[in-house]
């Protein structure tokens, strides 16, 4: 009876079978991309290159997209070096190499909810305050909004950024803005975006940044991106010193971004670069960089890092970089 059993569950069991003669007995779960993951109990999950399979059998029911696009949900038995899935309504016979995925059955097809757009939210704040010989105020907040697919993201944000020294202001700046970036083909991207504002303390009345061109993703892995960016900008910065001649032109446009991420936390840098047209050394060069780790509630984070604003021909009496320290609270949600 004990070995009734073990066979019975040796049985109840999916196996695949390499061309040169391995078999590997679990459950598999996907396929997908040329690779066949199987989830054994002697070696957790195997990843078996597709094209080195010979035959594929299921103890139960999987869903089956053919690369002729056709879906089926049925149990899979191997027949010679053919593959038959036994459906609801029919019988489709296959073979191994025209299975373009699999998944468990009766759910979405994984390609299609990738294609899906997600919103996800976020909002932080820090506050900072000095007495004594000093009084110093410092307040920070910013709110972005995320729709995002397995293919495209767009982005809406806006940030305030007020610091009180001695009763003075030595910080009142505000943006807002937009960014849709779209991956049509591989790695390349196409994007577009837009930014306006204003900063008192730089005499800048009003400002508007916006741009479009094509990204690369130098790096794309599960926890580490690094994508180039390279268009056209046109770039305008009114001053309330009406001595302090206006920015009005057409330009380039160069941006960086990376992620990498560390379990729960996580690197981001950014970069962006825009000079003028008209001439090259009035640019506008932004920088940002922070290390983001998790509190105890996974939904909030502490953020510490630094961003630079840097504008080369700056209003009469104001330097041209600017530099924050920030330690900041991030609320996400979704």
């Amino acid at each position: 009876m004990i070995a009734t059993g073990f066979m019975a569950g040796h049985l109840l069991a999916d196996v695949v079978e390499t061309k040169t003669g391995a078999r590997i007995v679990g459950k598999v779960i996907k396929i997908d991309a040329g690779v066949i993951t199987v989830d054994t109990d002697y070696a957790g999950a195997v990843a078996i290159k597709q094209d080195a399979v010979a035959s594929i059998s299921t103890d139960a029911p999987v869903a089956v997209r053919l690369t002729s696009g056709t879906r089926i949900d049925g149990k899979v038995t191997a027949t010679g070096d053919a593959l038959q899935v036994q459906g609801a309504d029919g019988t489709i016979t296959t073979t191994v190499d025209k299975v373009a995925a699999s998944w468990t059955a009766g759910e979405r097809d994984p390609a299609v909810a990738a294609l899906d757009r997600t919103w996800a939210f976020e909002a932080s704040a820090d506050i900072a305050g000095t007495t004594g010989n000093k009084e110093q105020l410092g307040t920070a907040a910013a709110i972005t909004a995320t729709l995002a697919s397995a293919t495209d993201k767009l982005i809406f944000y806006s940030a305030y950024n007020r610091q009180v020294t001695d009763n003075e202001k030595s910080a009142d700046q505000f943006k807002a803005g937009v960014d849709y970036s779209n991956n049509f083909s591989g790695a390349t991207s196409w994007y577009v975006r837009d930014e306006g504002g204003f900063d008192r303390i730089k005499d800048i009345e009003l400002y508007n940044v916006a741009a479009f061109g094509l990204g690369y993703d130098v790096i794309k892995k599960v926890n580490q991106t690094l994508t180039v960016r390279g268009g056209i900008s046109y770039r305008y910065e009114g001053y309330t010193n009406p001595a302090t001649e206006s920015v009005n032109s057409a330009g380039l446009d160069f941006g960086l971004q990376h992620e990498l991420v560390f379990g729960d936390s996580k690197l981001v840098n950014s970069l962006s670069f825009v000079p003028s047209f008209k001439n090259f050394s009035n640019f506008r060069a932004t920088h940002a960089s922070y290390y983001e780790i998790p509190m105890l509630n996974p939904a909030w984070k502490l953020r510490l890092g630094v961003s630079n604003d840097y504008n080369s021909k700056p209003g009469a009496g104001v330097e041209r970089l600017d530099t924050t320290y920030f330690t900041r609270f991030v609320l996400s949600w979704k």
